[in-house]
């Protein structure tokens, strides 16, 4: 059963620390792909128990999904003051991961249960599970389509109504595969991937898979009080209509408005 409950509440403690924590091999970059830093335009308080593993910018309001077993949450919050609206809690057998919203539905992976959740977004209310093979990472929208990553260079193009995968992606760096991918955003008909346990987020060509530059938070990373080896980048999400970008990081105490330079 998912619970649901209102108001600011502060992510519980988890009752198993199993989370990918074990650093990736360092990133090796082309250092002939385009590379930018950011620049922060703002920023609103964050919960710093909550371990974040999608963010999605929706009509005005931010959804974000939290993991650790026993701690796993989906959450809607207040883009200006950070309050949390709305959490739903699931099972301690569950590890929440990255979210995606098509249409009227909200769709949240989980890591190792091979089950995604499919939520109205009106009112959070669980509506359907649907079936994956292997782990679940992150998740974005294309089109009448959805992207999922697993942790690999791969990407998954699916069905929405079904999970079936209609596609492949083989993410690349000068021909080079690029490992580890997390959290994936759409932004300007790219899919920004936060690399897992490193501060650059790829920006890749969805038809290809080559990555057409690179993004370093790593300003934003040591900046924040919270930010740290334990407490990761994760957490890209985009308003289309204003062109902003939010990014945050596991437990960091704040969400940012950033833009590349």
């Amino acid at each position: 059963m998912l619970t649901a409950t209102c108001g600011d509440t502060e992510g519980a403690p988890a009752r198993s620390t199993q989370d990918r924590s074990a650093r990736p091999a360092s990133l090796v970059r082309s250092s002939q792909t385009p590379a930018l830093g950011v620049r922060v335009l703002d920023q609103t308080p964050h919960d710093t128990g909550a371990y974040t593993q999608g963010l999605v910018w929706h009509a005005g309001k931010v959804y974000e999904s939290t993991g650790l077993y026993g701690a796993s949450s989906l959450r809607r919050i207040d883009r200006q003051s950070g309050k949390i609206e709305a959490i739903v809690s699931l099972p301690a057998r569950l590890f929440g991961e990255g979210i995606a919203i098509y249409r009227d539905r909200l769709y949240q992976l989980t890591w190792r249960s091979g089950i995604a959740i499919v939520y109205s977004v009106p009112t959070l209310e669980p509506r359907d599970t649907l079936r994956y093979a292997g782990e679940g990472w992150g998740l974005t929208t294309y089109g009448d389509s959805l992207i999922m990553s697993d942790g690999t260079s791969r990407l998954r193009v699916l069905d929405p109504a079904t999970f079936q995968v209609t596609r492949t992606i083989d993410v690349t760096d000068a021909g080079v595969p690029v490992k580890s991918l997390n959290e994936l955003e759409l932004i300007n008909r790219e899919v920004w991937a936060n690399v897992w346990g490193d501060t650059w987020i790829a920006r890749i060509d969805p038809v290809s898979g080559r990555v057409r530059g690179w993004i370093d938070v790593s300003s934003v990373w040591r900046a924040d009080p919270r930010g740290s080896q334990q407490n990761p980048a994760n957490g890209i999400a985009y308003d289309s209509t204003t062109g902003q970008i939010l990014i945050t990081g596991k437990r960091w105490s704040r969400v940012y408005a950033v833009e590349p330079r």
